[in-house]
């Protein structure tokens, strides 16, 4: 039996390599983000008898609870829960004032994964699965100081979620990426020495990419990994060491 596979931020990068390892196992994707037009392009190369575009901001619990109305109606349960939706508004155009680059960060990270799973947490199957993108910025901070702080946010919330569905067969992990290439995070503003310098950081010697974080989420979404839960799984070349 296929399984209902949800994917918050699934119209690029990280969230749609994600969706394709799932797809390809024959399952049926639903892709939540703000962007109606990203996400049925994603649908359109994933396949439409594979893939759900549901439109919605996932900062507002209103807009949550809607996609959960909607998987509720359509196929009565959720089996993967992948909450991949975020970024950091330090990246984005404009300087944000202090009040805007904290709450910001705060509602682009935490809320969007926490307002999602709450809304599908009676939908999820006994056996299932929920997982939360965060990044190698939780671990050792970086940059702002906001986006990493609001990412390691995930971290206890995932731990008391694990606590709370471990019962049921439920798994809860995380999964904190360094630099992922090909991805809208830093929508182009690298430049070629601080890729260079990223790489560098690595024992692999090479960038990251969406599908090194697609295989690990797919395989956390695996029977294999059935007694594996309240873990932050780090995906970073060995850029930064595990703990």
């Amino acid at each position: 039996m296929s399984r209902i596979v949800v994917v918050s931020g699934g119209g690029t990068g990280i969230g749609l390599a994600v969706a394709e390892a799932f797809v390809r196992d024959g399952d049926q994707v639903v892709l939540v983000g703000r962007r109606a037009d990203v996400l049925e392009e994603a649908v359109a190369r994933l396949g439409s008898g594979s893939a759900l575009a549901v439109p919605a901001d996932l900062t507002d619990e209103t807009e949550a609870a809607g996609v959960r109305d909607l998987v509720a109606e359509r196929f009565g349960r959720v089996d993967v829960l992948v909450n991949n939706a975020g970024g950091n508004v330090a990246l984005g155009a404009g300087e944000p004032s202090l009040t805007e680059l904290w709450t910001g960060n705060f509602r682009s990270n935490v809320l969007t994964a926490v307002l999602l799973t709450e809304a599908l947490r009676d939908l999820l199957a006994d056996g299932g699965r929920v997982l939360l993108l965060s990044s190698i910025a939780a671990v050792r901070g970086g940059g702002s100081g906001s986006y990493g702080a609001a990412k390691a946010a995930l971290h206890p919330y995932a731990y008391d979620l694990a606590a709370d569905l471990g019962a049921r067969g439920i798994t809860v992990n995380v999964i904190a990426p360094g630099f992922i290439d090909d991805t809208e995070f830093f929508g182009g503003r690298m430049t070629r020495e601080r890729r260079a310098f990223l790489v560098g950081q690595t024992l692999t010697g090479r960038v990251g990419v969406p599908e090194d974080v697609a295989s690990l989420a797919h395989w956390l979404a695996s029977p294999g990994a059935a007694h594996i839960t309240a873990q932050i799984h780090q995906v970073n070349g060995g850029a930064e060491r595990g703990r």
